[in-house]
């Protein structure tokens, strides 16, 4: 299938294009959000920059939507509606903001496009209405076990976490950096420790640096420290496990499903997380073997296989799918693949 989709989230976009599809993403001379495409990234041929002004409309087969504003625009730059003369897709990546629980999401019972939250909790938090829905989990391409530990360190990877907040759980730094000095990778990290209230000696800002360099130095650190309050999974969190770090976690949104206890710590008391991070700094053999249960859970549910098969499936399950208009619903509210259907 040829895809349309924009580079909306990266870590994301990095699995979802390996898949055996021709990928067309949007470009942009000034780049910008609605105009990333492959942003340098090292992806696979079959991942093409495409001009929207200049792209035939029956070049595209199906739409990847991942923010309102693309329906519109798909529309508008194709001649053809999501949905209604376009196979269409909307991936909710994110938690609810506002009112929750009772976040009403931007496609509740529409009947035209299916939603895919990329976790069980997006779907149990969104109220989405009669839209039909599923869940896809996240994938990883295995950055492979280059956990060394060598460092009696906690690593942190966290996107703007001064202008985010309490959201990232900023607050919450100053009691990780009493157990080890902190190591905090991702971007717009500068002027942590001053916002955070940390001794610039007890929190280094590593920046948003590239993928290979970001997990080459991530795992030379003894701890991997999720203080993340609401966000919906955090990628960095997995790509750790994948590299065979133990885990503190936050007992928060998706994180109790994906780390196991064996992995390192998942909770909500903070004390708790503290004390664990504490032992194992002072332990690298358990943290090395908390570490390896980390790894094995991560590739048996959050491998990049597993995580393409399913979109496989789904997007052929779409294509064949009956297009439905606005005040139409289908028979099936919840949209599950075929080769998962109770059928003879």
């Amino acid at each position: 299938m040829r895809i349309l989709l924009w580079h909306v989230h990266g870590s994301w976009t990095d699995a979802f294009v390996r898949g055996p599809h021709e990928y067309l993403l949007p470009v942009l001379p000034e780049g910008g959000p609605w105009g990333l495409g492959r942003a340098g990234r090292d992806w696979p041929d079959s991942v093409r920059e495409v001009t929207l002004a200049d792209l035939d409309a029956d070049q595209v087969d199906a739409v990847v939507l991942q923010r309102p504003e693309e329906i519109a625009e798909t529309a508008r730059a194709l001649g053809r509606q999501p949905g209604a003369d376009l196979p269409a897709v909307y991936v909710e990546h994110n938690t609810p903001k506002g009112d929750f629980p009772f976040t009403r999401h931007p496609l509740a019972d529409r009947s035209d496009i299916p939603l895919v939250h990329v976790t069980h909790f997006n779907r149990l938090a969104w109220d989405s209405g009669s839209v039909p829905t599923l869940v896809i989990e996240h994938g990883i391409p295995d950055p492979g076990q280059l956990y060394t530990g060598e460092l009696p360190e906690l690593g942190i990877v966290v996107n703007e976490p001064v202008r985010r907040g309490r959201v990232t759980g900023t607050d919450l730094l100053p009691a990780f950096a009493s157990v080890a000095p902190l190591q905090v990778f991702g971007m717009k990290t500068e002027g942590l420790a001053l916002a955070a209230g940390v001794e610039e000696l007890r929190l280094t800002s590593r920046g948003d640096l590239k993928t290979s360099e970001l997990h080459r130095e991530l795992a030379r650190c003894r701890v991997y420290v999720h203080p993340m309050r609401w966000t919906s999974l955090g990628l960095s969190l997995l790509e750790a496990m994948h590299l065979g770090m133990p885990v503190v976690a936050l007992a928060t949104t998706e994180a109790p499903r994906a780390v196991p206890p064996e992995a390192g710590a998942v909770s909500a008391d903070v004390d708790e997380l503290l004390r664990c991070a504490r032992r194992l700094v002072a332990n690298p053999e358990e943290a090395r073997r908390r570490g390896a249960a980390a790894r094995e859970a991560a590739l048996a549910r959050y491998g990049l296989g597993k995580f393409l098969d399913r979109w496989d499936v789904f997007l052929a399950d779409l294509r064949a799918r009956p297009r439905h208009s606005d005040n139409e619903r289908p028979e099936e509210q919840i949209l599950v693949p075929a080769r998962e259907r109770n059928t003879p």
